[in-house]
């Protein structure tokens, strides 16, 4: 009786200060001080407009990582306590969590190789044949793109350039222009990460916008930075000024740890050889002669593999004991070996979503409930911070992509929000310049030049884009509405990844192929299909500013949605209004539909004559 009174007082007194101030009471705040809840309110939380202090947490049907109320901020203390105070259940469960995450990360990460080298395998001798020094500045940047896209790899691409530079096979210039093409093109791997969460329509546009954000940063760095450097020569300068009176470095290529821990069982997979596109894009081989008896590989003997020499694909020479891979044939071509390269893919394609999915649902598990104050509180860094951290996670890994492709799913499941994945992925960018730099070491002052170059780019662009407020928000705003797109039409990544990373990458390359052939023929023709573009494009600007374009479209799109939505649900919607009907005719003593009712006794009828049917049968 003592407490249920200092109950009714507690909520008495509650009441009023409440009214007084204006503020919404709510009888759970009188449970929660007793320690009851009636069997009404006995149920879990799934919303912040239910909890007093107004709250978002990980898991809540109204969760969005754009709504303010997930910048309500926490203190150090709250933060800890939800960290280090656990019971031993709880800890062994996380425990468990962070095992599983290690697992599926390592495996992730496998993928990603698999990817890689799949890719490099499939482009054959395609990617080494695209470099040349014979072409303009948007040819370079586009061969740069297409580069990337093929080899999978910034880094490969990277320390393809400034090797050839170092040679004297490609111009300094030209390499700038090439490098420019790798910053853009390394972003298609973690897009195609963001497509592991088509399954979570909020999940997908929270994962895309924060893998496009990486895109778009560099497109924007590349528009500002192609032109001016066209006209100027801004970067071909400042680090020609910093290379005077470099010499060549004596040393061994670095490897990182987790190429190391990932390498001997991706190796025994599939190993490319990293020097087909070098020599070939160098003119010191070309395709035949990787494979001159036939179209095959030059072996001692067919039946052991270790005789043979490489052609796209790749031994072990170097590990004790020596091995071939298992994609490795004694008798390929040119073709089996891009076979294999496009299996490799395939399976490093399925590890990765296998993976992918696997993190996402224990982050999930783990982070569920999870205050978002807890979550800003923890991951609210300062951005330059956030950079260096960035930079120094893509130094050790080497790869822009793996550090990319890692933070995806963390924004899919909404534990980083935007603002905080620019930072890190402009560090990734920085990152990734420590390869060709060390490349470069063991080279001439012209790769280093190279090499610097691509520093200097990422630089530039960060200072352009990110130290100003009002332009940070130019290539968020454009991730976040490439994410609503998503929304819109659910398969559109594959569509911007085609187009972005493809078609237009190609396109480009071929006008100004036409453009670079000095036939008066070829000449004509580009000027055709440039005017034939520029119309396409001005009608369709006129089209969407003056003519409702975009609103058709999207109007087009939502409705399209919206019949896909409702054909899924319609079983449901038939059953859910069949029993409501059921419920009608029972309360109000109708019969049933006479529609409903003869099809039930056609149906009955047609198993009865069926029945018939097999008994004569059955007495001939």
């Amino acid at each position: 009786m003592e407490k249920a009174g200092c109950c009714h007082l507690h909520c008495f007194g509650e009441k009023l200060k409440r009214q007084q101030q204006n503020h919404p009471f709510s009888f759970r705040i009188c449970f929660e001080y007793c320690g009851k809840l009636p069997a009404s309110e006995d149920k879990p939380v799934t919303s912040r407009k239910d909890r007093k202090t107004g709250s978002m947490h990980v898991g809540d049907e109204d969760f969005d990582v754009n709504d303010p109320a997930y910048e309500m901020d926490a203190t150090w203390a709250e933060v800890c306590k939800v960290c280090c105070v656990r019971t031993p259940a709880e800890w062994g469960m996380a425990l468990l969590g962070l095992l599983l995450v290690i697992f599926f990360l390592y495996f992730f990460l496998l993928g990603l190789d698999l990817l890689g080298s799949g890719a490099k395998a499939m482009g054959g001798c395609a990617a080494g044949e695209l470099f040349g020094d014979d072409m303009n500045p948007i040819a370079g940047l586009m061969v740069g793109i297409v580069a990337t896209v093929l080899l999978q790899s910034s880094s490969t691409t990277t320390s393809i350039v400034v090797s050839l530079v170092g040679a004297d096979t490609v111009s300094v210039k030209q390499g700038i222009y090439m490098i420019m093409g790798a910053n853009i093109g390394t972003s298609v791997t973690n897009t195609i990460v963001a497509m592991g969460h088509l399954g979570d329509g909020d999940q997908l546009e929270r994962a895309f916008a924060g893998a496009t954000v990486h895109d778009m940063f560099n497109f924007l760095s590349v528009a500002c930075l192609l032109p001016i450097e066209a006209a100027t020569g801004y970067l071909f300068h400042l680090t020609k000024a910093c290379v005077k009176g470099y010499e060549k470095k004596e040393g061994e290529k670095w490897e990182g740890p987790v190429k190391k821990l990932v390498a001997p069982l991706a190796e025994h997979v599939i190993i490319v050889n990293k020097k087909v596109a070098e020599q070939i894009a160098s003119g010191d081989k070309t395709c035949n002669d990787y494979y001159p008896l036939d179209g095959k590989l030059n072996c001692t003997d067919r039946g052991d593999p270790l005789t043979c020499k490489s052609g796209i694909l790749a031994c072990d020479h170097k590990a004790d004991p020596p091995f071939c891979p298992a994609f490795f044939d004694t008798n390929a071509t040119e073709s089996v070996d891009r076979t294999a390269g496009v299996c490799a893919f395939i399976i490093g394609l399925i590890v990765l979503f296998i993976c992918l999915f696997g993190l996402v649902k224990i982050l999930q598990k783990m982070m569920m409930g999870a205050s978002t104050r807890i979550l800003y509180k923890a991951t609210n860094i300062n951005g330059y911070i956030a950079i260096v951290i960035g930079a120094g996670i893509t130094m050790i890994v080497q790869s822009s992509s793996i550090t990319t492709s890692v933070l995806t799913p963390l924004v899919g499941v909404g534990a980083l929000r935007l603002e905080q994945m620019l930072p890190l992925t402009l560090g990734a960018n920085i990152g990734t310049t420590m390869t060709g730099l060390m490349a470069a070491l063991l080279g001439n002052a012209n790769g280093m030049q190279v090499a610097l170059a691509h520093l200097f780019f990422n630089i530039t662009g960060i200072v352009i884009w990110y130290p100003l407020p009002f332009m940070r928000q130019v290539p968020l705003n454009a991730a976040r509405a490439l994410g609503r797109g998503t929304r819109l039409f659910r398969l559109f990544p594959i569509i911007y990844i085609v187009v972005a990373f493809i078609a237009l990458p190609l396109l480009f390359l071929g006008i100004s192929y036409l453009f670079s052939e000095k036939n008066s023929g070829m000449t004509a023709l580009g000027i055709v299909v440039v005017l034939l573009l520029a119309v396409i494009l001005c009608w369709t600007a006129y089209f969407c500013k003056y003519k409702g374009g975009r609103e058709k479209c999207t109007e087009c799109l939502v409705t399209r949605d919206r019949r896909s939505k409702a054909v899924k649900d319609l079983p449901d919607d038939m059953e859910w209004l069949k029993a409501k009907v059921r419920q009608l005719s029972e309360h109000t003593g109708l019969p049933v539909d006479d529609d409903e009712e003869a099809a039930d006794d056609e149906k009955d009828g047609k198993e009865n004559s069926s029945t018939d049917e097999e008994g004569v049968v059955n007495k001939e």
